[in-house]
């Protein structure tokens, strides 16, 4: 399992990477392995604000259909459009290909553990 050292995650297992303001937001490499191969991803739209823990969306896959929930508080900015047609990029690339959105913060992130702490989770 990869669990790469300069992101953050949570123990719903989404992962986010912060730069500034901006934070770019996925699932793990654990979540991905555990849904087995993704066939679809629902995203919110540009413009939406969300707040940590809320809803922002669900992955199905052959297993299961699973919530996302938001690891920050902040604006949508982006959504990962490639996802639409090639929804496999979860599995092939969660930390790269496979990002789901990219928000503004609207506040300082909270509560969010360090590859180590999740890991140990994840153990």
């Amino acid at each position: 399992m990869q669990t790469p050292e300069n992101l953050l995650y949570t123990k719903s297992h989404e992962w986010v990477a912060l730069e500034g303001r901006q934070a770019t937001v996925g699932i793990t490499d654990f979540a991905q392995h555990e849904l087995g191969d993704i066939t679809f991803v629902d995203l919110p739209v540009v413009g939406t604000v969300l707040n940590v823990g809320e809803d922002m969306g669900t992955v199905e896959s052959v297993k299961a259909a699973s919530d996302l929930y938001c690891p920050v508080s902040g604006a949508v900015i982006a959504v990962n459009a490639q996802l639409e047609d090639n929804p496999e990029l979860v599995n092939k690339s969660p930390y790269e290909d496979g990002w789901m959105l990219k928000m503004e913060l609207t506040g300082d992130p909270e509560g969010l553990l360090s590859a180590a702490d999740y890991a140990a989770i994840c153990a």
